[in-house]
C-alpha cells in the first residue's frame, strides 16, 4: 500500500547522530524546566531545529511526499517523560500556522498560540501536507508511542462524535518507533497516544511541510 493511501510510514535512520546530538544539546536546558511537554515554534527558539528543518535534506525529503514545492510550516518539540506524562486522545490535526490573520474562504476558525496565528486551512490544504515526528528517543509502548488508523486521512475532516464512530469500527497500529527514526504521516490521519507505563525520555522533534505557496501568508 502506498504512502498516499496508507497515510504514514516509518523511515529508519531519518537523521544522523551528529544532527540529532546537535538539537538535544541545544535544547535540553530548556526541557529542564518547561511546564507541560511541549515547546511550540521550536524552530524560532533554536538554531538546530531552524538549521534542520529549513535545510535540503529535509526539503528533499518533504517532495518526496508532496504534489509541489515543499515549504517549512511549523516545529513542535515534544517531551514525554516521568514529569510531563501525559495521553492524547484520538484526534486530526487540522490547524497549521501563519504569519499573519487573514479572511478567506474555507479558513478557520482562528487563534493564537504563542504569538502564533493558527488556523485550520481547507482539507486541499492538509492533502498536500505532511508531518516528519523525528525521535530523539526510541519511541515504544512502555514510553507512549503514537497509534494511527491507516487510511483514516481518506475520510476527510470528522467531528469529535464521527471520530468516535469511526475507531469503533477500524482497527488501529501501534508504532514502536527506533532513534534517529521519523514517522511520516498526513497530518489529519488519526493518531494518540498513552500515558507512559514506565515513564522515560521520549522526545520527538515535530516538523510539518505543505506543497505549493508559502502559508507565510
Amino acid at each position: 500500500m502506498s504512502f498516499q493511501q496508507k497515510g504514514f510510514e516509518l523511515v529508519d535512520d531519518f537523521i544522523d547522530w551528529k544532527t540529532a546530538n546537535s538539537i538535544i544539546e541545544e535544547v535540553e536546558p530548556f526541557l529542564k524546566n518547561i511546564k507541560g511537554g511541549g515547546i511550540r515554534n521550536a524552530d524560532k527558539k533554536f538554531s538546530n531545529i531552524s538549521q534542520l528543518a529549513y535545510s535540503d535534506d529535509l526539503l528533499n525529503q518533504a517532495s518526496r511526499y508532496l504534489s509541489s514545492k515543499p515549504n517549512f510550516v511549523r516545529a513542535i518539540l515534544f517531551d514525554k517523560s516521568h514529569k510531563n506524562n501525559w495521553l492524547v486522545t484520538w484526534h486530526q490535526d487540522k490547524t497549521i500556522a501563519v504569519s499573519d490573520k487573514f479572511e478567506a474562504e474555507g479558513w478557520g476558525p482562528w487563534s493564537f498560540k504563542d504569538g502564533v496565528h493558527h488556523v485550520q486551512p481547507p482539507i486541499e490544504v492538509l492533502n498536500n501536507m505532511v508531518t516528519f515526528r523525528i525521535h530523539l528517543d526510541e519511541s515504544n509502548l512502555e514510553n507512549g508511542c503514537l497509534k494511527v488508523i491507516p487510511e483514516s486521512h481518506l475520510v476527510g475532516l470528522l467531528s469529535q462524535d464521527e471520530i468516535q464512530r469511526y475507531i469503533e469500527v477500524n482497527q488501529s497500529i501501534t508504532v514502536s518507533a527506533p532513534i534517529l527514526s521519523a514517522l511520516v504521516m498526513k497530518p489529519h490521519i488519526l493518531h494518540a497516544s498513552c500515558k507512559a507505563a514506565k515513564p522515560s525520555r521520549r522526545r520527538i522533534l515535530h516538523l510539518e511541510y505543505c506543497g505549493g505557496r508559502s502559508l507565510d501568508l
